[in-house]
């Protein structure tokens, strides 16, 4: 199961994220756990410093902007 965390406080930029990787999860069937992460020092641990972010499988594919349904669906089919 493929492992994904929305890093941000929360605000309007990270629930777009969320959203977008909802759709494109649900678009391409694939299943998989998905968390967001508000902590600034667990986000801190990614090295990321701008958020909204999204790590897939323990890896940063996006800092400091809403990553696009199609950019999400490419990562995702990267892990099947």
């Amino acid at each position: 199961m493929v492992d994904i965390k929305v890093l941000g406080p929360g605000c309007p930029r990270c629930q777009a994220t969320e959203k977008n990787v909802m759709d494109a999860l649900s678009e391409i069937g694939i299943s998989a756990n998905v968390e967001k992460v508000k902590d600034i020092n667990e986000i801190a641990k990614y090295g990321v410093f701008g958020t909204p972010a999204l790590v897939i499988d323990g890896q940063v594919k996006c800092v400091g902007r809403i990553p696009t349904k199609d950019e999400i669906k490419k990562w995702l089919e990267e892990k099947k």
